[in-house]
């Protein structure tokens, strides 16, 4: 149930940062005087739809939109009504909850029409086609400045912070799950307590306690542990038992419990899950700037990694065409930790998104974050099925002072689309074995 809840809020968050980057695109489009035919969330087929006509600014449900030459020939009202051609944008949502899409008109470059973005100005086609990064930033920046007044968990080594206005605070490490029959159990340790002390040692992390246990295998060791418990506090006098509380409480309570660890080489010692312990940091009047700072931060991050892996795999490859065994074998790990430290949409989703949905909602939003900064980042590089590389692909051409026809633009970008499809797969196969295993 839990994964189940997991991948459903995964697809919620990915189609909403989709959503927005597009929207990032719809507004500097219509800003920038290019028309807009539709604006979808989620993917056909569509669900349901309607068009605004531009002269009275109303909405009218729509049933179908016919095509002719890849022009809309005919606009088909659910009341019946038809019109020859297109007038206004159309607002859909469908079917596909795989993000959403902004189709504007004439999206060759070589289109001279009025309205279109082929007509645009070169400026007018930077800014249309970088809006969509820039709102993923800044819904990264939004999300990391409200955490940082609310509580950043602290993910990457050196995170930025302004020290002169941030308070750290280590959370205890949270039991998830007490094994049966277990040592834990048998000591009255229950789910949902922080561990506060072992043996009067303040251990912060989940990993010191599991060396701890292993330092003292089969020795006895007092646990102190955080506990909340809902109780009475106002039960009424009753005749015959039983009767309902008139009103309860949380309270929390410390709990020193003695352990007889299991001996060593034991399937477990202790019998508990834990989860990853964290520190979260508060600020005040610098929060926007953690929010800008850690944003910018993560983009870099995101760069380095993406140039590693890119340069890994390269020098992988051309150490498969050594002579030596030794280098061979050697270029073979190197590509092997490629695919290790890639993940795609099935990766997000099927194990990124439970895990920190079961986190809680700090965790969640900062992983929301996160991948809106890598949307921002994967659509800035210079490939052209993608914004950045559409962008190259116009401003080469300007420099060269020669028309991008549509011809030679639809089989750079199908080509370009193509590649980009098989790493997709590629990587989703790689998601797959990992969850299988």
């Amino acid at each position: 149930m839990d994964i189940l809840v997991g991948v459903i809020v995964g697809l919620v968050v990915l189609m909403f940062l989709v959503t927005i980057h597009e929207f990032g695109h719809f507004l500097a489009a219509r800003r920038n005087g290019v028309n807009v035919l539709e604006f979808g969330i989620g993917f056909p087929p569509r669900a349901v739809a309607w068009i605004k006509d531009e002269k009275t600014g109303k909405w009218r449900k729509l049933k179908r939109v016919e095509w002719k030459k890849e022009k809309v020939s005919k606009v088909v009202y659910s009341n019946g009504e038809k019109n020859l051609a297109q007038k206004g944008m159309i607002f859909s949502l469908n079917w596909l909850p795989i993000g959403g899409f902004c189709q504007m008109d004439g999206e060759s470059a070589e289109d001279s029409r009025k309205g279109t973005f082929g007509n645009a100005k070169f400026l007018a086609k930077t800014k249309i086609l970088f809006a969509g990064v820039t709102m993923n930033w800044l819904v990264a920046i939004i999300i990391f400045t409200v955490l940082a007044w609310t509580g950043m968990p602290e993910f990457i080594e050196g995170q930025f912070t302004i020290k002169e206005d941030t308070i750290a605070e280590v959370v205890p490490v949270e039991i998830v799950e007490v094994a049966e029959d277990s040592p834990a159990e048998k000591a009255g340790i229950m789910s949902g307590d922080l561990i506060v002390a072992v043996d009067g040692k303040e251990l912060f992390h989940a990993s010191d306690i599991t060396d701890y246990n292993e330092e003292h295998a089969g020795e006895k060791v007092t646990y102190t542990v955080q506990r909340k418990e809902t109780v009475c506090v106002n039960q009424p006098q009753c005749i015959t038992a039983p009767c309902d509380c008139l009103e309860e409480e949380v309270q929390t309570s410390t709990v020193n419990t003695e352990v007889t660890l299991n001996p060593a080489g034991s399937e477990y010692l202790l019998g508990v899950s834990m989860a990853t312990t964290q520190t979260l940091s508060y600020s005040t009047w610098s929060a926007p700037l953690v929010g800008v700072g850690l944003t910018a931060q993560l983009t870099g991050e995101t760069f380095k990694g993406v140039g590693i892996m890119l340069w890994n795999l390269v020098s992988g490859t051309a150490k498969l065409f050594s002579p030596d065994a030794g280098v061979r074998e050697s270029g073979q790990e190197t590509i092997s930790s490629v695919g290790d430290s890639i993940s795609g949409p099935v990766g997000i989703i099927g194990i990124l998104f439970p895990a920190f949905t079961a986190a809680g909602p700090t965790n969640l939003a900062f992983l929301a974050a996160l991948i809106s900064v890598s949307l921002a980042c994967m659509n800035v590089l210079p490939i052209p099925a993608l914004d950045g590389g559409r962008w190259l692909l116009i401003a080469i051409y300007k420099l060269r002072g020669k028309k991008l026809t549509k011809e030679a633009e639809e089989k750079i970008v199908s080509r370009a689309f193509v590649i980009l499809l098989a790493i997709i797969f590629i990587v989703t196969i790689l998601d797959i074995i990992r969850i299988a295993k």
